[in-house]
């Protein structure tokens, strides 16, 4: 398998980002001003001696109460369980395809708080038919994608997306993976109910299978 990213996961600039209630940074904060949250996010990062940030998967957390599309409220339990692992870095950076892949399908998830730009591919190994998600992309690359269309290992499909057409979110990839899309095409969730979370988790692998960051 290659890199999801033209980055270093286990370099010195790379910490993991906690966005547990366990971080008072986060959990006292405002969220729902994108730009005050990224300031957060890179205030971590400096903490650290940082510019990149990784770490989620199955993390419950409290950042998804910034949005109503992970369902705060009193009547069913709030999404909060992250299927996924993150990588907050700069807009800009160019997201690879790790295996040989076929574009599965797109969208663009433009709820406050969503995916924004999406991309989901789908990967053959071993006999074996998985999917890999990439969420809070750039629109510009975007557009020249195509469902169908075949990429190569290590090609450059899209780069990460600014806000607010990433979901509105600080600049960051949300890289999946899928053994089952479930008839999906364009989304997935990314965010489960904790009470869930056996269901999900095999339903979504540990990323850092592919990613290899011992950071996480």
């Amino acid at each position: 398998m290659g890199p999801v990213l033209p980055v270093d996961l286990n370099g010195p600039a790379v910490t993991r980002l906690d966005l547990t209630d366990n971080n008072p940074k986060v959990c006292h904060a405002d969220l729902r001003d994108t730009a005050v949250f990224e300031q957060i996010v890179n205030a971590i990062l400096a903490e650290q001696a940082a510019s990149v940030g990784i770490g989620g998967y199955l993390e419950n957390r409290v950042i998804y109460r910034r949005s109503q599309h992970f369902g705060p409220g009193q009547v069913e339990e709030a999404r909060s369980l992250h299927l996924g692992v993150d990588v907050w870095l700069a807009a800009g950076t160019p997201v690879l395809a790790p295996l040989p892949a076929q574009v599965h399908s797109l969208a663009d998830n433009a709820n406050f708080g969503d995916y924004g730009i999406t991309v989901i591919l789908q990967h053959e190994l071993e006999g074996t038919v998985f999917y890999t998600l990439y969420g809070h992309l750039s629109r510009l690359e975007w557009t020249q994608l195509r469902v169908g269309q075949t990429l190569e290992k290590g090609q450059a499909f899209a780069t990460v997306g600014p806000y607010p057409e990433n979901g509105d979110w600080p600049p960051h990839l949300h890289f999946q993976v899928i053994a089952d899309m479930e008839g999906r095409h364009g989304d997935f969730p990314g965010v489960a109910r904790p009470s869930e979370r056996e269901k999900w988790a095999a339903l979504c692998p540990d990323p850092n299978l592919i990613l290899q960051s011992t950071k996480i």
